[in-house]
């Protein structure tokens, strides 16, 4: 699954162009108060992790939706076949001492 952030355009749709704008509408509008290398990483990066109160902030302060901030490609992921084991590691029917294998 891809994940794509859309905060800046987001942002960019209601003014907001910058950091420390986005830093000062968080605080004002979810009183939400981040470090300004928060709000920075959160503006310029893709991040790997967005804690969801973090997102609802950012959703409340730009007045918008989780949709309009992250966009999920969902086209499934081709795996290669899993390979048959060879003949040597498959479980034996009966052991030495004439024992059957519990079933499977």
């Amino acid at each position: 699954m891809n994940i794509k952030w859309k905060l800046r355009m987001a942002a960019a749709q209601r003014e907001v162009w910058t950091g420390a704008q986005l830093r000062r509408l968080l605080a004002d509008k979810a009183g939400l108060e981040l470090s300004s290398a928060s709000v920075s990483a959160l503006f310029t990066k893709e991040p790997s992790q967005v804690k969801m109160s973090t997102l609802a902030a950012l959703c409340t302060a730009l007045e918008c939706t989780p949709n309009d901030l992250i966009e999920v490609d969902t086209t499934p992921v081709e795996r290669p076949a899993t390979p048959v084991p060879p003949a040597a590691e498959l479980p034996r029917a009966a052991s030495a001492r004439g024992r059957s294998m519990p079933p499977i």
